[in-house]
């Protein structure tokens, strides 16, 4: 089942890590932002933060509240 992608992120990186995000992409034969999902649901499942509709997540053991754009 697809997720509705509604949402864009924009980020501003190092030369090294856009050519690394690069390289992770193609070893996994991934566009960017598919390894960037992927990254980012391991890190999520790794450190149990659940998504929730209202926008705010279970952060785990760090402070509740927390801005998620720092």
């Amino acid at each position: 089942m697809s997720r509705l992608k509604d949402e864009t992120v924009s980020i501003r990186t190092s030369a090294d890590i856009k050519q690394l995000l690069k390289l992770a992409a193609a070893r996994e034969h991934r566009s960017v932002a598919s390894t960037i999902e992927m990254l980012v649901r391991a890190y999520a499942q790794e450190h149990q933060l659940v998504a929730r509709s209202d926008g705010i997540g279970n952060t785990g053991d760090r402070a509740q509240g927390a801005s998620a754009d720092r």
